[in-house]
């Protein structure tokens, strides 16, 4: 079974300095028909506009990854993290027994996008972590995070995997989902058919298929949750 969520059926907020689109139920956006997949409950899709940011706040128990798309951003944290994130890395934040941060982009005239990903751990008043890597860029399967960190990946306390998936236009790709596993596909670029379903950028679908074929009808760019 696929279900689709198109790009324009996620909630959206915006605010003077952050333009947000939400494919999960998040902050003031409530939708209880998508209130998230397995253990995942967050994917934002948030532009912040130039020298804004998110001021210090706190998080507890949640599995934080950030992909910034765009820009850079700023990151600060109660870990004694100061650290600047590029376009095209990922970070990882263990909120766990609670940590706070702030994020901010640094610069005068370029915009910074990002998505923001939350799962919940397998386990609550884990120690906090910080995790943060910048992967080649290559065409098909990629591993960005699992529970064990294997093949450089980052980790993530939680029987989860998220891999991202890169195809150019004709490619095509296999990919095997356990019957006693959920998958989600989430559009970053491009576009791509998902078995018979044409899927663009902001696009997602949840799956409980024995396998999906994921073919690039565009350079196209996915992250794809093997869930439990």
């Amino acid at each position: 079974m696929i279900s689709i969520r198109r790009s324009h059926q996620r909630g959206h907020s915006q605010a003077c300095c952050l333009d947000s689109w939400h494919t999960f139920s998040f902050g003031e956006y409530y939708d209880p028909d998508n209130k998230g997949v397995s253990v995942l409950r967050v994917i934002n899709d948030d532009t912040v506009m130039t020298g804004a940011g998110f001021e210090t706040h706190a998080h507890r128990n949640m599995a934080i990854i950030s992909y910034i798309l765009e820009g850079a951003i700023e990151h600060k944290d109660s870990m004694n993290n100061i650290t600047r994130l590029e376009a095209g890395e990922f970070q990882v934040m263990t909120a766990g027994t609670g940590v706070t941060h702030s994020e901010y982009n640094p610069s005068n005239t370029d915009l910074l996008r990002f998505l923001q990903i939350w799962i919940q751990p397998s386990e609550r008043g884990l120690e906090p972590g910080y995790q943060q890597h910048k992967f080649p860029d290559v065409k098909g399967r990629q591993l960005i995070a699992s529970p064990d960190g294997r093949n450089g990946s980052l980790c993530i306390a939680q029987d989860a995997a998220l891999e991202r998936v890169r195809l150019a236009a004709g490619d095509e790709l296999e990919i095997a989902i356990a019957s006693d596993r959920a998958a989600y596909l989430h559009i970053v670029r491009g576009e791509m058919n998902l078995n018979a379903n044409r899927l663009q950028s902001g696009d997602g679908a949840a799956v409980s298929s024995a396998s999906i074929r994921l073919c690039g009808t565009s350079d196209a760019e996915a992250l794809i949750f093997n869930l439990p």
